[in-house]
């Protein structure tokens, strides 16, 4: 079992392409200001041990060294001891929508990933609860099953995203008869559904799919990403917005949350509705809702002892700091002795 003990502390790699950035607005101001100064050649005459190689490797380690430092202040940690424990909970499964129009804007920066942050915070608030993971658009997928490895969560929550589903529609019935099966019913215990969705069901009865899993036990709950009002959903090139969806009639599309269906859906699965926010995203009520239910016991193998490997990480970032510092911008005596340009 491999974690960090401060994963926040990774946020500063973000500060990388930053150092880039400058690195290279630096190096194109030193070049406009050397070449005011003289030509290329008669610079070349002036500062003979000049070492440009030099001055970009010196870049490169201070680089990697700040990446190094980073992850070693957020601690990488190794599991040593492995216990199985008795654990109390419920079985939760969260049914996301990746269907094109979860990428609308309505909500910030756009509803999937407003849903995403938002469940990452739900599983910072799980206890001793199973969950698992099921993503759907026209067909549904078990992207994580029922597990008590909440870092497993975050990882695959972090993957969601609309292409990783080949067929776009949204089948909501779908995802939850997907879950009905998923859940394990030998055990016992109360289990929930959370579909995350706007609700533009086109595919199947997503009506007739919570009426069967309210009679199986399980409590389904819906969240609605939207506004009632819409938002167009965008299109991408390499990462860049390129417009917004049309129609066969070059009309822009807009996606509209559609919350009758999901108080329907919500109201045949024994559970609640609740519209999501910029603010909220509604999984607070729906916890709150749920800690009144019966728990089941389970067995569960976690990791109560974990060894610091952050003294690594540290020391190699040190070195290569220290080695930057002693490389100089002058050649070595080797680079002095070979000029490519003598005849």
């Amino acid at each position: 079992m491999f974690r960090f003990e401060h994963s926040y502390i990774l946020w500063g790699l973000s500060l990388v392409p930053i150092f880039l950035l400058l690195f290279a607005g630096t190096k194109a101001w030193r070049k406009s200001s050397r070449e005011k100064f003289a030509e290329n050649d008669l610079f070349v005459q002036l500062m003979p041990e000049y070492s440009n190689f030099r001055y970009n490797a010196k870049f490169v380690l201070y680089l990697i060294g700040f990446g190094l430092l980073v992850i070693g202040i957020a601690n990488p940690q190794i599991g040593t001891k492995l216990e199985e424990v008795k654990r109390e909970g419920i079985d939760l499964i969260i049914a996301v929508d990746v269907s094109n129009s979860m990428k609308a804007e309505d909500l910030s920066p756009n509803r999937l990933e407003r849903a995403k942050r938002a469940m990452l915070q739900l599983v910072d608030e799980l206890k001793s609860d199973r969950l698992g993971i099921i993503v759907f658009a026209g067909q549904a997928y078990t992207q994580l099953p029922i597990t008590t490895d909440y870092s497993a969560a975050k990882l695959f929550l972090s993957t969601i995203d609309t292409d990783i589903v080949p067929t776009q529609g949204t089948a909501i019935g779908a995802a939850i008869d997907l879950a009905i099966e998923s859940f394990d019913y030998e055990k016992g215990g109360s289990k929930a559904l959370i579909v995350v969705t706007d609700g533009e069901n086109h595919e199947d009865d997503a009506i007739k799919a919570a009426e069967k899993a309210k009679e199986k036990g399980i409590k389904v709950y819906t969240i609605g990403m939207g506004s009632s009002t819409g938002a167009p959903i965008p299109l991408f090139r390499r990462g860049k917005k390129i417009g917004y969806r049309q129609d066969n009639e070059g009309n822009t599309v807009v996606s509209s949350l559609n919350e009758n269906m999901l108080r329907d859906i919500s109201s045949s699965g024994g559970g609640m509705y609740i519209r999501a926010t910029n603010a909220n995203a509604g999984f607070g009520a729906i916890l709150d809702d749920l800690s009144g239910l019966e728990k089941s016991e389970f067995e569960s193998q976690i990791y109560t002892d974990y060894e610091d490997r952050f003294q690594f990480f540290v020391g190699a970032a040190l070195l290569l700091f220290l080695i930057s510092i002693l490389i100089t911008e002058k050649k070595g005596k080797l680079a002095k002795k070979v000029n490519l340009f003598e005849s």
